[in-house]
């Protein structure tokens, strides 16, 4: 008696746990792991924009995919030896993915870059990174092995380096965050990875490039300047030293 009861509990179990094991994100169209390595090593090369200044020009990163749902399609490093990149900057790409592709649409695509001033403090999106967290089971260890893989992975980052990734029709299917440099040469990687792969947004390369005030025209899209910044090989400037108030 008690085993006939049990039964229907047991094919309902099982119903679950095969629709678990059947789910795959859908990641056609985008970049696998491998190609993402081989485009974030390309795109560090003078040869494919100019130079992309920061601290390491753009060779030492982490880049990350997420679908058109936010989940984990591909990771990987521009180096061979994963654990020469940042660690934390794993974290930060998945985020970057996630958030450049959370806020974008087929008609709008918008990078993280452009996001930093509307979240800053006294400005209409302050605490929006409190919205939704980066969830830490999307890591993978330093040794750079699969983690996230899938999943979504959460996270908002507002600074530069994500960047919407769109199909040939025009039709936004993910996002694509690096990290491992300046915020800014971050940018200049993700804008340059996403043109070696074809999936700039309808309006091309620079749809959602990033807008330095100064020497841009003031804008509430601005991203502040970081150390030795280049746009477009060509030098932006540096970003000022700290200031201290003098004792007397």
């Amino acid at each position: 008696m008690k085993t006939t009861r049990l039964l229907p509990v047991v094919v309902l179990l099982s119903a679950f746990t095969l629709l678990a094991d059947d789910h795959k994100s859908n990641c056609s169209g985008l970049p696998s792991a491998g190609q993402l390595r081989t485009w974030l090593v390309a795109a560090a090369s003078p040869a494919n924009g100019g130079r992309v200044g920061g601290i390491f020009e753009g060779t030492r990163m982490w880049g990350a995919v997420v679908n058109r749902d936010g989940e984990l399609c591909a990771a990987n490093t521009s180096t061979s030896d994963p654990t020469q990149v940042w660690p934390g900057s794993q974290a930060i790409a998945k985020s970057k993915a996630y958030t450049a592709n959370a806020f974008s649409l087929d008609t709008f695509a918008l990078s993280t870059a452009r996001l930093y001033t509307f979240t800053q403090p006294g400005h209409s999106l302050w605490s929006l990174g409190q919205s939704n967290v980066f969830d830490p089971k999307a890591l993978a260890p330093p040794s750079g092995n699969d983690g996230g893989k899938n999943q979504i992975t959460g996270g908002q980052i507002f600074f530069g380096g994500g960047v919407p990734i769109y199909s040939s029709s025009g039709k936004i299917i993910g996002g694509l965050g690096v990290s491992g440099d300046t915020s800014c040469a971050d940018h200049e990687i993700a804008k340059r990875v996403r043109n070696l792969a074809a999936l700039n947004p309808p309006g091309g390369m620079l749809a959602d490039d990033i807008v330095y005030s100064p020497p841009d025209a003031p804008s509430v899209f601005a991203h502040p300047v970081c150390l030795e910044t280049w746009r477009n090989g060509t030098r932006i400037g540096d970003e000022m030293p700290a200031t201290y108030p003098r004792v007397e």
